[in-house]
């Protein structure tokens, strides 16, 4: 694999004599370390070009993954992409796998009825290499979608109060409202605050004249409810009980308010930036003003936020004295918050980021520091895109020490700049946006100023570098904007995610806002953004110290399909024959086993829900030998960082997409529920299989099936759907005991039947009739038979009713060990996005309500830079909205908008 190292060195030594310490770590070290790192540990990034914000039930989410390596090349490692949809109880619901070719892939996910309805979804997309980073550069946004499919009731909630003050009453006022938009007036409404599958509240209570309901949170409940959901149900204009659930995580106010000195640390006597960052409950900024006082109560500064919470003040604090900032709130509350500890002495590194084309560094150390450390060596570096591109050595003659660097050095994107001392150890650190303005200029050209309803479009394309023509690939999609109104600031796109959030830890609001026509003061509010964030890369110390973790995943260059071949006593059969085939594709291939009796298919080529058989029956004595496939790995399910993200209101917030989607499937509605009354059917449970007849009589936990509504990967919906019960490497345990040490899992049955974890992947969830939790084994002497702790019983629609089967059924419930016949994940099928042609016909067709008009995922530029792309528009008639997205050869990014108007 060709790798590059962007490797610059630009020494500045601040004194004309030099200072060798004999604990000193030489720079060249630091910087060899650095670099085998950085070849050692490549960073992939990946992004998703959606073709819309967000969505409604019946849509189609198109889209375009851009995989990259380095500084945005596209990536060499990976060749294939994983993107699944996680539902808003974090279970995965859909999952795709594309093959990457030039550091692209494309596909498309359908959101249908039966899978999902309204709520705020994720769409994640990695790679197998990015496990080895946990879940830090995946791709990772907030889908919300709407709903309008057998709708009877809209809803509106707001909340009140403070979950951090004991003192402040917490409400939920909910409006509710028909379809029709006529609130439902003095309504009963009955409600409860449930959490874990547990009811922690519950009441009743009657819309007043407005149709609004109060639902007041008992002060003493405050802690049980955080992470909870409040349900309402409530009889709507059509007769028909309607339930709805809000989420409580983020609901009540709280605010936390964060101090960052400039460097890291204040120092006595030292003055630098202290940045600062208040943030509400729900992960938004929240403006704050205030002033900061010190320990005898007197008066230092005084601050306010310069955009969404956050703002800087410069401060010299003085020796020996605390301080306490002093905030008020918009609602007129404040706090008191302590300012971080000041060090009598120590040194601090500053950067000045205001001049366009040079970094001011500034060293600063209080007098004490200086005095002891007077003449001694110190190293600063700069890390950008991975690489180390700036190294500098000083020596301290003065208590502050400046020294321009050029930008130039730097690629546009994050760059984190380390002060560290002779040995290695870092002393300060501060991150800095540069920002050069080359990215790709990207030109869309509509051939008119406006268009008809139905009229053709055709838009003319030209990417260029610094004024030379580039090919690149692009993705392009055209949306109706008067149905999918959308704040630009909030919009994830190629340049927000490749060049910042990707690079930044933890959640960063409004991410556009920062490339949206930048001008000064937007240059400055990402300095203090800058100060505020942590750095995702791996740093200096960790670098310097050989504490970076060893690598667990090679990258994925096809699907890979292994397992391990033994006898029936346990021992691996070596050279054994493998077979694998592919009937629909008419494959087969042939492997051997090595000494352990392992084996792998790799770069198999298929389609997901391909059959594939593997059979290992062309060996002496294959009766004996029993085959056994590898479990595919999947990353945790972690909480999003990007919470703050999603919709609470989504009726009111979505409501002119919504609108248009009731009228775009108001002949393609699901169809309703037929109830049977002509016979019973019986819940199947545990007590329908004689091997759990020891097990209680009942569950200490049921699962609520709905939760499992939508799930397409059994497994990993279990990995949260288990009350109680705590996913760990592959494997279940009852979260109490294994609190206290017990590491013995769970035992699951089927049918009855004892199976591995591996087994539950091959289990279709709308076949489950119920799933049952024990804590005990009861006198049923499971946990002791299996070395194991707690059972869970997995009960299938069908129970066994004891009739006679044939040889061919016995045949496939207990196939030859030597063969297994499964279906793995293959390549996800991806259709082409249809573009009606209004000129080939004059007929008169069914109204056109598309929201997404134009949807290429595959425009590519020739060697003159220039692509034409031609459509047909919608019904609608406004403002649609064109964006071109992508990428050159080089790494280069680009993004364009342009609006043209339908009358």
């Amino acid at each position: 694999m060709k790798r590059y190292t962007y490797l610059l060195l630009f020494f500045v030594f601040v004194s004309l004599t030099a200072f060798a310490q004999r604990d000193s770590v030489p720079l060249n070290s630091i910087i060899e370390k650095a670099v085998k790192t950085n070849n050692d540990h490549p960073i992939e990034k990946i992004y998703l070009h959606t073709d819309k914000p967000y969505y409604a039930v019946g849509d189609t989410i198109w889209f375009k993954a851009y995989l990259t390596m380095d500084i945005h090349a596209p990536s060499e490692l990976s060749k294939v992409v994983n993107v699944e949809i996680i539902n808003p109880r974090d279970s995965v619901i859909e999952e795709l796998k594309l093959p990457v070719a030039n550091g692209t892939a494309f596909g498309n996910i359908t959101l249908a009825g039966l899978n999902y309805r309204q709520g705020n979804y994720r769409i994640r997309a990695y790679t197998q290499w990015m496990l080895n980073y946990n879940t830090s550069y995946m791709f990772d946004k907030i889908i919300t979608i709407g709903s309008a499919v057998d709708k009877d009731l809209n809803t509106n909630v707001t909340y009140s109060g403070n979950i951090n003050d004991k003192n402040s009453k917490l409400n939920a006022r909910i409006l509710f409202r028909g379809t029709d938009g006529v609130a439902l007036t003095s309504r009963k409404v009955d409600w409860r605050v449930e959490k874990n599958g547990d009811v922690i509240l519950k009441g009743r209570g009657n819309t007043d004249a407005n149709g609004y309901l109060s639902v007041w949170i008992s002060p003493n409940k405050r802690e049980d409810i955080i992470g909870g959901s409040l349900i309402t149900a409530i009889e709507t204009n059509t007769k028909k009980t309607a339930t709805s659930a809000f989420t409580l995580k983020n609901a009540f106010n709280g605010v936390d308010v964060q101090f960052f000195p400039d460097g890291g640390m204040l120092v006595a006597n030292v003055q630098s930036q202290l940045a600062f960052k208040a943030i509400q409950s729900n992960g938004l900024g929240v403006d704050i003003k205030g002033n900061i006082v010190d320990n005898q109560g007197k008066e230092v500064l005084t601050f306010a936020s310069q955009h969404l919470g956050m703002g800087k003040v410069l401060f010299t604090p003085q020796p020996t004295t605390s301080y306490t900032a002093n905030v008020q709130f918009p609602d007129g509350s404040k706090a008191s918050y302590n300012l971080p500890r000041v060090a009598q002495e120590g040194i601090s590194l500053a950067v000045n980021n205001a001049n366009p084309h040079t970094m001011i560094l500034q060293i600063s150390a209080s007098p004490n520091f200086y005095q002891k450390n007077k003449n001694k060596t110190f190293y600063i570096i700069a890390k950008n895109g991975g690489f180390v591109t700036f190294a500098a050595q000083s020596i301290l003659t003065d208590a502050v020490n400046t020294a321009a660097v050029p930008k130039s050095k730097f690629k546009t994107g994050v760059v984190e700049v380390t002060l560290l001392s002779s040995a290695g150890e870092p002393l300060s650190e501060r991150l800095v946006f540069v920002n050069h303005d080359d990215m790709l200029n990207i030109g869309l050209t509509p051939d008119k100023p406006s268009y008809a309803t139905r009229g053709k479009v055709s838009i003319g394309v030209s990417a260029k570098m610094a004024d030379k023509p580039v090919a690149g690939s692009f993705s392009v999609a055209v949306i109706d904007e008067t149905k999918v109104p959308f704040n630009e600031d909030a919009e994830t796109t190629i340049l927000s995610n490749m060049l910042l959030t990707s690079d930044v830890s933890g959640y960063v609001e409004q991410p556009s806002y920062y490339f949206n026509k930048p001008d000064i003061k937007k240059n400055d509010d990402l300095d203090v953004l800058m100060m505020t964030q942590g750095f995702r890369q791996f740093s200096i110390s960790d670098v310097v110290g050989g504490k970076i973790a060893g690598l667990k995943f090679a990258p994925e260059q096809g699907i890979t399909m292994s397992g391990n071949l033994r006898k029936l006593n346990g021992m691996p059969v070596f050279k054994g024959a493998v077979r694998l085939m592919i009937p629909d594709r008419n494959y087969s291939a042939e492997t051997t086993t090595n000494a352990d009796g392992e084996f792998a298919f790799k770069g198999v080529v298929f389609s997901d829900s391909s059959k594939v058989t593997i059979s290992a029956r062309n060996n002496v004595d294959s009766k004996n030998m029993k085959l056994t496939m590898d479990a595919g790995f999947y990353p945790v399910l972690g909480k999003t960082e990007n919470y703050p993200d999603e919709v609470v209101n989504i009726d009111s917030t979505l409501a002119p997409s919504i609108k248009n989607s009731e009228k775009q499937y108001q002949f393609n509605q699901v169809l309703k529920e037929v109830v049977v009354k002509a016979s019973t059917i019986k819940k199947v449970t545990h007590q329908d299989y004689p091997a759990l007849s020891g097990l209680n009589s009942f569950a200490d936990h049921d699962v609520n099936m709905e939760m499992l509504s939508g799930c397409n990967n059994f497994l990993m919906c279990l990995s949260t759907a288990l009350v109680g019960i705590t996913y760990r490497d592959n494997n279940f345990y009852i979260t109490r005991d294994y609190n206290n040490g017990n590491k013995k899992p769970v035992q699951f049955y089927v049918k009855g039947m004892p199976v591995d974890v591996n087994f539950l992947a091959s289990i279709t969830p709308s076949e489950v009739s119920s799933i049952e939790i024990f804590n005990s084994d009861g006198f049923s002497g499971i946990n002791r038979m299996n070395n194991s702790n707690g059972v869970v019983s997995i009960n299938m629609k069908e129970a066994p009713k004891g009739t006679k089967v044939s040889a061919n059924d016995l045949k496939q419930l207990f196939p030859d060990p030597n063969v297994i016949t499964f279906t793995p994940k293959g390549y996800a099928r991806v259709r082409q996005f249809y573009l009606p042609k209004y000129d080939v016909s004059k007929s008169v067709q069914a109204a056109d309500l598309r929201t997404t008009i134009y949807w290429n995922p595959g425009v590519i530029t020739d060697a003159t830079g220039a692509a034409t792309l031609n459509f047909y528009n919608a019904d609608g008639r406004g403002t649609y909205k064109a964006v071109i997205e992508g990428i050159d050869v080089d790494g280069n990014i680009g993004r364009k908008v342009v609006r043209y108007t339908v009358k």
